[in-house]
């Protein structure tokens, strides 16, 4: 997706005007919670405290800064600008929660904190859309426009030219530079010249700000100067690759020495700094499960196991893990031993889960081995959840994409589980989608995302879940 919005020249004053609409939010709303919360008594901590107003405004502050806004992007889609207000309200609401933890008020003031944010998504939501919304008059009005200038003739260059037309983008097509006949562009777009003529124009011509090139690698005697007379004069310069004939999704730039390469998604946990941030995580909360609770866990669950049915505590199923290598996934036996178990998914009414099993796979207790798997390396305590290998076998074949979730850790929970992706997949449709949210975490992987996962997977095992079986 283009997001020119270096583009605007009033890209500062813009984000002054959401950083100050944001803080009036914040800080509106929180003194309403305040008076709320004094008159109701739903709260014994001094929430009017000055130093918790200055404690949420630094860090609101702190939040704004990382995630930044997008609502004054050329290109800012609704579900875009809603997801940096979910983003930065759930940040500031981990570091608000955790300092209250530390000051021992966490539990008194939970509700209040909760309804608080809720009230802040919302409001903070119909803020962005609204500045969003006065942005892209301001631009219809021509207002904020960047004047735009395409040297080649690719279907890719008509494309952005048609994109370009809508007026709330703030766009001002030029013309195109091509040395043969304009055909396929939007009415209305002219051309100035050949190809040649380009560098003569844009020297008479000093008010383009950006220059969309779409000429291919052969012609590099034409489009270096180019670049440098881009370079020179404040103009900033696109290259347009036409590989429409074979793919047409977001990619990512990457270099192979020096070369330039596109690969087909970001992968955050490619970066090593970032898998040795997941897998410190996973090793100390997994060894601190271990070497507490989960002792005391294995002694009534392991009896309860034998006493329901004969068979071994654990059951252990070979599975597909990090670029596919097999590994034995260790969970509580919740089933009578059977021939089926490395092929047959659980069903709702499936005679062979004992009773206490069932019990155990409704509240997901069979699922806490694996943090075992976890502790060795095996799994993540977040990540596509691993598959029996027969199914890797016959939905890879099935499902375009399926074998990329294995290019991370599989987990214990995952953002397609806490998304109703989980338990038994009746149909093509309900595999496929699973595969589509896990792609979708591999490539927006960050830590706080996995809090998050986490967060919901708890508050989901307390609700129920209904393919909890």
């Amino acid at each position: 997706m283009l997001n020119s919005y270096s583009s605007t020249r009033n890209y500062p004053y813009y984000k002054f005007i959401v950083l100050v609409a944001d803080l009036l939010m914040v800080n509106g709303l929180y003194g309403l919670a305040c008076i709320i919360s004094k008159y109701l008594s739903l709260c014994t901590a001094d929430m009017a405290d000055i130093d918790c107003w200055v404690t949420i405004n630094v860090f609101y502050l702190i939040c704004f800064k990382l995630v930044g806004v997008v609502l004054f992007n050329r290109i800012a889609r609704v579900e875009n600008v809603l997801a940096r207000v979910g983003r930065v309200i759930i940040d500031h609401f981990l570091i608000i929660a955790f300092l209250a933890y530390i000051e021992n008020t966490l539990m008194q003031s939970l509700g209040m904190m909760l309804a608080y944010y809720a009230a802040l998504f919302v409001f903070l939501s119909l803020e962005r859309l609204l500045l969003r919304r006065i942005v892209q008059n301001l631009r219809i009005g021509k207002r904020d426009i960047v004047n735009v200038v395409i040297v080649g003739e690719g279907d890719n260059l008509k494309e952005i030219a048609e994109k370009m037309q809508v007026s709330f983008m703030g766009y001002n097509l030029l013309g195109v530079f091509t040395d043969k006949e304009l055909t396929g562009f939007p009415p209305g777009v002219v051309k100035l010249g050949n190809v040649a003529d380009a560098l003569t124009w844009l020297a008479d011509h000093k008010n383009v700000g950006e220059l969309y090139c779409g000429l291919t690698s052969d012609r590099a005697a034409d489009i270096l100067p180019i670049i440098d007379y881009c370079e020179g004069n404040l103009i900033r310069f696109y290259s347009v690759p036409n590989m429409r004939n074979y793919l047409k999704r977001n990619m990512v730039m990457e270099t192979f020495d020096d070369v330039v390469v596109l690969a087909i998604r970001r992968e955050p946990l490619s970066s090593p700094g970032k898998r040795f941030e997941k897998r410190l995580f996973d090793i100390l909360v997994s060894g601190l499960f271990l070497c507490t609770l989960y002792p005391f866990i294995y002694i009534f669950v392991g009896i309860a196991i034998k006493l329901s049915s004969k068979g071994p505590v654990y059951f252990k199923q070979k599975r597909n893990g990090l670029d596919g290598k097999v590994f034995e996934c260790i969970k509580f036996r919740s089933m009578k031993v059977n021939a089926q178990s490395d092929t047959l998914q659980a069903t709702k009414d499936d005679p062979r889960k004992t009773r206490v099993g069932n019990f155990l796979r409704r509240t997901n207790i069979d699922e806490l081995p694996q943090f075992i798997n976890v502790f060795k390396g095996d799994m993540s305590l977040v990540g596509p959840r691993p598959h029996m290998l027969k199914h890797n076998e016959e939905y890879s074949r099935l499902i375009d994409r399926y074998m990329v979730r294995h290019f991370v850790k599989p987990g214990i929970t995952g953002w397609a589980q806490v998304n109703g992706f989980r338990g038994e997949t009746r149909e093509l449709s309900e595999m496929a989608g699973r595969v589509q949210a896990d792609i979708w975490y591999i490539e927006h992987w960050s830590f706080w995302l996995d809090i998050r996962i986490m967060f919901k997977t708890v508050a989901n095992m307390l609700h129920g879940e209904e393919k909890a079986y």
